[in-house]
């Protein structure tokens, strides 16, 4: 399998590159400044592309790529790949699910506590020197509070798990109400948002769920209630969170994904009841390797006509 043809869309694990390097021929697109003149020379030899949350195949370059046989993405999300056009062509698509639940579960977890026992500012008022000078106000507690969840998949019900043992009780929002779970169901976010004092946000990325955390959500949260977002930047009307933490119409937020990655707004930054983290809800060490592994199982099995571990298209 040295000879195919594999394109790395963007940085995204080194201990992946190496393996794919190991093993195909490996072309990485964010060497080639000059993206044309690369479709010119490298469109015929291109039978595989892997992207993830970042950087995908979208339609364009799809069409670029005749020989192009399977997308792999080290990510559970789609939303950077164009699946129609994938199923057009007959283009098989891959994922990364379950390997990544645990983590990004925990971390959902992990901004609910810091936002809520303001854990990152204590720890600068302690570094700071200041807890000589007085103590530390008084925080809110995260046991027993409602949590609300956009989205009870796989990493929706494991945050609900979590919760639980918080003594949490438990609501979502889903597409349509799921038989084997207790938890209360509301037909409409907004619903959701008005009966819970924690949101999180952990529904897939499709254009029925872009901005799902609009004006109107965030004002029936309210001024005590806090989002959390794990799931993809696009989900919340950043500019309306934004301004409704500013007014003071929204209590917190815990944030791992933003609109325009890397990108953040200036204006969050000086927010003690927000706490921003660099999309690294899944980035430990075990589960991106694991991730890896995936993903070449998945281009191996696809070369050698096996079955995909875990096939989308």
């Amino acid at each position: 399998m040295e000879s195919i043809g594999v394109l790395m869309a963007c940085p995204m694990s080194s201990y992946l590159e190496q393996q794919l390097d190991n093993r195909f021929n490996l072309i990485r697109y964010w060497n080639f400044s000059d993206k044309k003149q690369f479709i010119n020379d490298y469109a015929h030899s291109i039978r595989a592309v892997v992207g993830n949350a970042a950087a995908g195949a979208d339609a364009e370059l799809i069409e670029a790529l005749p020989q192009l046989e399977i997308v792999a993405s080290f990510s559970v999300g789609l939303d950077k790949i164009d699946l129609n056009k994938c199923k057009e062509k007959g283009i098989r698509v891959t994922n990364t699910p379950d390997v990544l639940t645990e983590d990004v579960a925990d971390l959902a977890i992990g901004l609910m506590l810091a936002v809520l026992r303001r854990i990152c500012e204590s720890d600068r008022y302690v570094k700071k020197g200041l807890w000589k000078a007085g103590d530390f106000e008084l925080t809110s507690k995260f046991s027993g509070k409602r949590v609300g969840i956009i989205g009870l998949g796989r990493i929706g019900l494991a945050i609900a798990k979590r919760a639980e043992a918080f003594d949490c009780p438990i609501s979502y929002y889903a597409r349509s109400e799921k038989a084997n779970t207790n938890y209360k169901y509301y037909p409409t976010v907004v619903e959701l948002a008005t009966n819970c004092e924690i949101l999180v946000v952990a529904c897939a990325l499709t254009p029925e769920t872009r901005y799902i955390v609009n004006r109107e959500v965030i004002d029936a949260l309210g001024a005590k209630g806090i989002l959390i977002n794990i799931g993809r930047g696009p989900h919340v009307d950043e500019k309306e969170m934004v301004s409704a933490l500013l007014d003071g119409r929204l209590g917190g937020a815990g944030l791992d994904v933003f609109e325009n990655e890397p990108e953040v707004p200036d204006k969050l930054f000086g927010l003690e009841n927000v706490v921003l983290l660099p999309h690294v809800a899944s980035g430990t060490e075990e589960t991106r390797e694991s991730m890896a592994d995936i993903v070449i199982g998945n281009l191996e099995a696809h070369f050698q006509n096996k079955p995909l571990l875990t096939p989308v298209v």
